[in-house]
């Protein structure tokens, strides 16, 4: 029996809004979760560089801008026993969304009313929760 834990899924990952304040969630191939468009760190890449390539990749838009809004973490969605560890960050994108080859579906929902959807434990947990308690911040 292996008792070392597996090492953190480290990622980059992007919350995107369209005009009317609605956010993007993307579902990867072969998966159940929705979650933010976004992947692991490969080697020697920074996360801005990672969102910039997954985007051009899954999306076909191209990051004009990316703010960092934390660090957080979550069971992993899509490999069992794994941590993901996400550095998040909204992103302003430039061009029209195509979904690319590891995507099999994108939406754009309101962010306090995600319904029945099957999100991933880091969007559902962390993610919407953060956004909608800064967006009430805002508002208020």
């Amino acid at each position: 029996m292996n008792s070392t834990p597996a090492s953190p899924i480290r990622i980059a990952a992007a919350v995107i809004f369209d005009a009317e304040g609605r956010l993007l969630l993307v579902k990867k191939r072969g998966t159940i979760f929705f979650m933010q468009p976004g992947s692991k760190l490969e080697p020697a890449e920074t996360p801005a560089q990672t969102l910039a390539r997954e985007l051009r990749e899954e999306l076909g838009c191209t990051l004009r801008h990316a703010e960092f809004l934390g660090n957080f973490s979550a069971p992993a969605a899509n490999e069992p026993s794994h941590i993901v560890e996400a550095q998040l960050f909204r992103a302003e994108i430039e061009g029209s969304l195509a979904i690319g080859s590891e995507i099999e579906e994108m939406l754009w929902v309101d962010p306090s009313q995600t319904g029945d959807l099957s999100l991933a434990p880091l969007t559902k947990d962390h993610i919407l929760p953060f956004i909608c308690g800064r967006s009430a911040r805002s508002a208020s």
